[in-house]
C-alpha cells in the first residue's frame, strides 16, 4: 500500500533588507550601492547626497536600514540622525565616517544610531556591521567597545568632562579640525561650507567654551586632540 505523499509547498523567499545610503561623495555612494547589492539578502533602495534629499526620501520610501555619513554639505549627519530617529525610532541607522570613532561614536549612539564604522574598514567588516544592525544589534569596533566598557566600569565619564558637550555636533566637528591644525579655508573645504560659516562656528565655540580669543581655542583644541591620541595609543 502506497503512503500518501503530501504535495510540496514552495517556500516563500525571505524579503531582502532594503538599505538606503546617504553620502555626499558620488563614488562612495556608487561603491556602497554595488557592495550592498552583491549581498544576496540586501538591496539598495535609494541613495542621497545631502541631508535635505535624505529627509525627503525617508518620508516617501522608508528603508529597513539607513547608512548615514557624518559630513554632509548642508547639515551634520548626527543632527540628521536625531531628526530621523525622532520620527522613526525603529529605523536602524548605521553611521559611517572618516572621523575617528573615538571622537564621534558616543555622540552618534546618543543621537539614535545603532552603530558607527570607519569608511576605511574592509568590506567584510562592513558586511558584519550591516548584518549586526539588521538583526537588531549595535555595532562598534572591538577597540571602541573595549574603551567604552573601561570608561563605564571605571566609573569615569568622558562625556562632558572637558566641557565639549556644550558644542553642537557641527561645532564639535569644526573644533576637531581646528585641533588637527586645519585653517579656516581647510575646514570650509572639508565640511563643504563657506569660510564665513566656519568663522561663525569658531566664534560660537569660543563663546561656549568661555575662551578669551581665537588663539586660546586653537591651543585648547590642539591639546585636546593630542590627549586623545595619547590615550588611544
Amino acid at each position: 500500500m502506497n503512503k500518501h505523499t503530501p504535495p510540496s509547498v514552495p517556500s516563500t523567499p525571505t524579503p531582502k533588507k532594503r538599505v538606503a545610503i546617504v553620502d555626499d561623495h558620488t563614488m562612495m555612494r556608487g561603491g556602497m550601492k554595488a557592495f550592498i547589492e552583491s549581498l544576496p539578502d540586501f538591496d539598495c533602495c535609494w541613495t542621497a547626497g545631502d541631508a535635505r534629499e535624505a529627509m525627503t526620501l525617508v518620508e516617501s520610501d522608508l528603508p529597513d536600514i539607513l547608512l548615514m555619513d557624518i559630513t554632509l554639505p548642508d547639515r551634520n549627519g548626527i543632527e540628521v540622525v536625531k531628526d530621523i530617529h525622532a520620527l522613526h525610532s525603529d529605523l536602524p541607522i548605521l553611521m559611517m565616517s572618516m572621523h575617528d570613532e573615538a571622537y564621534y561614536a558616543l555622540r552618534a549612539l546618543k543621537a539614535g544610531a545603532k552603530g558607527y564604522m570607519m569608511k576605511n574598514i574592509s568590506y567584510d567588516i562592513y558586511e558584519r556591521a550591516l548584518r549586526r544592525v539588521a538583526e537588531g544589534g549595535t555595532w562598534l569596533s572591538e577597540a571602541m567597545s573595549e574603551q567604552m566598557i573601561q570608561v563605564y566600569t571605571s566609573g569615569t565619564r568622558r562625556d562632558g568632562e572637558d566641557g565639549l558637550d556644550v558644542l553642537t555636533d557641527r561645532e564639535f566637528e569644526v573644533f576637531q579640525l581646528i585641533g588637527e591644525g586645519k585653517s579656516t579655508h581647510d575646514v570650509a573645504e572639508a565640511l563643504h561650507i563657506s569660510t564665513k560659516t566656519v568663522d561663525v562656528h569658531r566664534s560660537n565655540i569660543r563663546s561656549k567654551l568661555k575662551m578669551e580669543d581665537g588663539s586660546a581655542v586653537v591651543r585648547f583644541a590642539i591639546r585636546w586632540i593630542e590627549s586623545r591620541r595619547a590615550v588611544s595609543q
